[in-house]
């Protein structure tokens, strides 16, 4: 009879456990969030890395994708590095080809045999990606612009962008010109790590040059508190393409997006991104609902 009266504690028990086993499991077991992309899925490509390199975010980051303006990052870099070592100063004047002038939209408009110099060049490159200023840098540089874009396919291995191709300085459209979205975060990373002293080029939205404003189209700028750069990019064979810097309250964010429908699309992405990975919801997963998908 004793047995049979401990029998119910014993049950109480072992269902008071197997509550305990039940909840620890629904705490462990990840939740799924939905996330909308703004691009059908053969386009699209982001990531998302933090200061230290480490990946917070990445869908399709490593299939080939076109840069379209964001190959200007590159042309840059090289114009910071032969600054650095002094091949140039921000005072040198640098003469337009008639193969530069005649380079599409957008651009400065140049006329053949006209010079702009160092520092206007950037702005004219990082503000309004000026196409004929681009060319102008790769053949003062690179003596071609096909040397420069070899050049530049050199220093993007160099510093490990491992898929990347460069045929031209500007970005405009090449069918063999292309990357991905995990070397666009490199690319983004090392200007910011290798070049401090002329990062402040990306986070400028307007200049001024031969007495009129210059404005540019990175809405990026301005809109989150944080963002300090860096490019964006738009071929209609890419759709619309950004890099962008985070650096507010110790967090500090490199994130990509490629292949947007549209510039207001991907910024709202953009910031969407950026708010998913200063709190992000624990051990939850993600899933894509891309452009077109119900």
């Amino acid at each position: 009879m004793s047995k049979l009266r401990h029998f119910p504690l014993l049950q109480r028990f072992v269902a008071a456990f197997a509550l305990l086993v039940l909840v620890a499991g629904c705490a462990t077991t990840p939740t799924e969030t939905m996330l909308a992309v703004p691009a059908p899925a053969q386009k699209y490509a982001a990531m998302v890395i933090d200061g230290s390199g480490k990946t917070l975010f990445e869908a399709n980051s490593t299939a080939p994708r076109y840069p379209a303006s964001l190959t200007k990052m590159m042309t840059l870099y090289l114009l910071f590095e032969a600054l650095e070592q002094g091949r140039l100063a921000k005072t040198t004047l640098i003469p337009v080809s008639a193969n530069a002038a005649r380079q599409p939209p957008t651009k400065l408009r140049f006329r053949r045999g006209e010079a702009i110099d160092v520092d206007s060049a950037i702005r004219a490159i990082t503000v309004k990606s000026a196409n004929d200023v681009a060319v102008a840098v790769a053949e003062y540089l690179g003596g071609s612009e096909a040397a420069f874009a070899a050049m530049m396919t050199a220093k993007a291995r160099q510093i490990g962008m491992r898929s990347t191709v460069f045929r031209n300085a500007s970005g405009l459209p090449d069918a063999g010109q292309q990357t991905t979205a995990r070397d666009m975060a490199v690319l983004g990373m090392a200007l910011r790590a290798r070049f401090p002293q002329h990062f402040h080029y990306f986070s400028e939205s307007d200049f001024m040059f031969r007495g009129r404003l210059v404005r540019g189209h990175n809405d990026m700028l301005g809109r989150v508190r944080g963002v300090n750069g860096i490019k964006t990019g738009y071929i209609r064979a890419s759709g619309f393409n950004i890099v962008t810097s985070y650096d507010a309250d110790g967090r500090r964010l490199i994130l990509v997006v490629m292949g947007a429908d549209s510039a207001r699309q991907r910024n709202d992405h953009v910031e969407a991104l950026i708010q998913r990975n200063l709190s992000p919801g624990a051990n939850t997963t993600t899933r894509l609902l891309y452009a077109g998908e119900q």
